[in-house]
């Protein structure tokens, strides 16, 4: 059997990880070796380290409390969970708790980390189609998503991945309303609230306040202020890729300009919010596009390209999975793959 080269990547990854494995197991032999004269329920802070500490669980201890008291931030529950290669806790278990947790760019030696983010349009009350849909159906979508343990991020979570900022939890997805309907409010809403989950709409606003079934900025208001992240679909929903019929190319940029700024300022005006991301109409985009949204400092843009995100996808190029009214719950979990196997040789 060949030995490793010194010149392969997980020769050095595996090599310099084994001072920080042997310390590890002896702090555990160490812990462990304590628990025996330690009563039932009694947490100890074993040692404090710069990167981290060791300590021993206690009655009614969970990763999300553990992670609140030394980490500031209940949501890192899972980082510890995965940090000690278990899912439970019990009174006793030694834990080790990352104070400086880096998992950027979700990055191991099997692969990486990939993001979802998921696309909808109309709900109803009943009925369905491909872009619409039903009540009953977004309500077991979510459930799933709480039930396999999925973790519903904000967009800035999202880009934060993206541009190598921040970790996130490794199961992570994000959730996309378009255009503004008023089910958006009577139907995804409350459901959202009931199982806790951020989301984003994004909305057209030349059609808030005056389209049929459209939302309000009332309704966008109590929206915003619960959970919901309103950013742009542009003003009028048009193709931004093409120019009109007899549309002059002076027209047309500037046409391009007033779409994308005068929605960013209309929410901004009326909901005393910023606006950083954009969603293109129909889910296509050019360079021209891109650099103009770039110019007005938009973060990021959103395609509906199916697939997900690994934190090197192009910012204004982010992938969409549209779901359509007419999926089974079966097809539906099909678009929540949250990692690519890329065994490095």
């Amino acid at each position: 059997m060949k030995s490793r080269r010194r010149s392969d990547p997980q020769y050095h990854i595996k090599e310099n990880s084994k001072p920080i494995l042997r310390c590890c197991i002896i702090l555990l032999t160490w812990v462990l070796g304590g628990c025996a004269s330690l009563p039932l329920g009694h947490e100890e802070t074993v040692r404090t380290f710069p990167d981290f500490v060791a300590v021993v669980a206690k009655e009614g201890d969970t990763f999300s409390s553990l992670s609140a008291k030394y980490m500031k931030d209940p949501s890192w529950d899972w980082f510890i969970a995965e940090y000690n290669e278990t899912e439970s806790l019990r009174p006793g278990q030694p834990v080790i708790i990352p104070l400086r947790p880096d998992k950027k760019g979700g990055l191991t030696l099997r692969g990486y980390q990939i993001i979802p983010v998921l696309s909808y349009h109309n709900l109803s009350p009943v009925k369905s189609n491909k872009m619409t849909v039903s009540q009953a159906m977004f309500e077991q979508q979510m459930r799933l998503l709480k039930e396999k343990g999925y973790r519903v991020i904000s967009m800035d979570q999202l880009f934060d991945f993206i541009e190598f900022k921040a970790s996130i939890p490794p199961k992570s997805v994000v959730i996309t309303i378009d255009d503004g309907w008023l089910s958006a409010y009577e139907i995804a809403f409350p459901i959202l609230k009931k199982y806790g989950y951020p989301a984003t709409l994004f909305v057209s606003t030349d059609m808030i306040d005056r389209a049929p079934k459209a939302l309000s900025w009332n309704l966008l208001q109590e929206m915003a202020t619960q959970g919901i992240d309103v950013q742009c679909h542009t003003k009028s929903h048009r193709n931004l890729t093409l120019p009109e019929k007899k549309e002059s190319f002076k027209d047309y940029f500037e046409n391009l300009e007033k779409e994308l700024s005068g929605c960013r300022d209309t929410i901004k005006r009326k909901l005393n919010q910023e606006v950083k991301y954009l969603a293109y109409p129909y889910g296509v985009t050019t360079s021209l596009v891109i650099e103009l949204a770039k110019k007005l400092g938009y973060r990021g843009a959103f395609t509906i390209k199916r697939g997900g995100n690994p934190f090197f996808i192009h910012n204004y190029r982010v992938n969409r999975s549209e779901v359509h009214g007419d999926f089974t719950l079966s097809q539906f979990e099909k678009n929540l793959t949250i990692f690519q196997e890329q065994t490095l040789r």
